[in-house]
């Protein structure tokens, strides 16, 4: 087969050499661990003592929130549910929404519990409405972590009171974090309120996430803390296209989380931006030998496309787009038919498979009779 080879370039100010390495920056972290991710592309940006197993305080409720909107997008609940309060539930310290025993509530309330006030008796309602008993509940938990590739976790309960033997990392922290907020983005919708209330107006709800009043484009999304957890944050914001987890773990004090945080979130979002491989370029249709159509039109993915690059280097991407220019049926919807390749200064940063957009099936004997007919006889049907 012939080869069509075109190049396209763009001169952008957005460009750099990938991957990135998070230990090519120090940073002024306070925190005792943290973490910096990209959503999309799950690139780690910053690490620092990201493996170490801490307690989490609160921000273990990440994952509670990761089985309810689980459990929501699946149609196994529903926001409009209602929820009753057990004796269990009611009897949490520590932040909570105030649930009296028998007291029922929407799980949509609820999840406004968990993730603007921290209520530990809300995270408490949901998993016994979910498993049970909240034994059920952390089992799931830690299948979740598991399947998630969290191996420096152990949740002992939903909520993060203090116990015996409950860890987790600021890695894991942001696995869990970023399955959330990528998977399940109408978690925004509780996770980026400042003030509410519940009840009917009855009881005042305001964030426990400072970020979400004071820091641009923050979108969540939980905090913790306890007197041997120290201070802890999974904060998320996006700016740009672009959505960055930081995580930090320990901080001495809430003022040193957020400032950990927002050093985070800034170094990020000055750094590095996140664009379309693919882009803009033209896919003209491909012809197609003996099909039951003479052309098919290639396509791009929907997903993969998604491209890290640091601002700094400041380079020409080039896009180079390598197609077939004639293939042969039968054609197969999402055969590939070429690539396109992102470059920078001759270094690789990404390919994108070119696709067939519908199938073209091959023609039969009596169709291919009938189409030397008509080129034969124009008259002829």
């Amino acid at each position: 087969m012939r080869r069509m080879v075109c190049v396209l370039a763009a001169v952008v100010l957005l460009a750099g050499l990938y991957p990135v390495h998070a230990w090519a920056v120090d940073l002024p972290i306070r925190s005792e661990a943290a973490i910096l991710i990209e959503k999309e592309t799950g690139q780690v940006l910053y690490a620092k003592n990201e493996h170490k197993q801490l307690e989490p305080a609160s921000v273990t409720k990440v994952m509670t929130l990761l089985l309810t909107m689980e459990a929501i997008d699946s149609g196994a609940l529903r926001y409009e549910d209602m929820v009753t309060a057990s004796d269990y539930a009611s009897s949490m310290g520590g932040s909570q929404i105030f649930l009296s025993p028998g007291e029922q509530m929407s799980v949509e309330d609820l999840l406004k519990g968990v993730c603007v006030a921290s209520g530990n008796d809300a995270s408490v309602a949901l998993a016994e409405h979910l498993a049970g008993v909240t034994e059920l509940f952390v089992a799931r938990m830690n299948n979740r972590a598991k399947e998630l590739g969290m191996n420096d976790t152990n949740f002992v309960n939903c909520n993060g009171l203090p116990a015996a033997g409950h860890v987790t990392s600021a890695y894991d922290i942001a696995l869990m974090s970023r399955e959330l907020i990528l998977h399940h983005p109408d978690i925004r919708r509780f996770t980026t309120i400042w003030m509410d209330t519940l009840r009917d107006g009855k009881s005042e709800l305001s964030n426990t996430n400072k970020l979400i009043r004071f820091y641009d484009g923050a979108t969540g999304l939980k905090t913790g803390s306890t007197s041997s957890a120290g201070y802890c944050i999974s904060a998320t914001a996006e700016r740009d296209g672009m959505e960055l987890i930081a995580v930090t773990l320990k901080a001495d004090t809430s003022s040193d989380r957020f400032e950990d945080a927002k050093t985070l979130l800034n170094y990020g979002f000055s750094t590095y931006a996140l664009i379309d491989a693919g882009g803009d370029v033209s896919l003209p249709p491909v012809a197609v030998g003996l099909g039951v159509a003479d052309t098919v039109q290639p396509v791009l993915p929907q997903d993969g496309r998604s491209l890290l690059i640091e601002r700094s280097q400041a380079a020409d991407l080039e896009r180079t787009v390598a197609m077939e220019e004639s293939v042969e049926a039968p054609v197969t919807r999402g055969q590939e038919l070429g690539q396109v390749t992102v470059t920078s200064g001759g270094t690789v940063l990404s390919t994108v498979p070119i696709l067939a957009g519908e199938d073209v099936p091959r023609l039969t004997w009596w169709q291919t009779f009938l189409r030397l007919l008509r080129l034969a006889l124009p008259g002829a049907k």
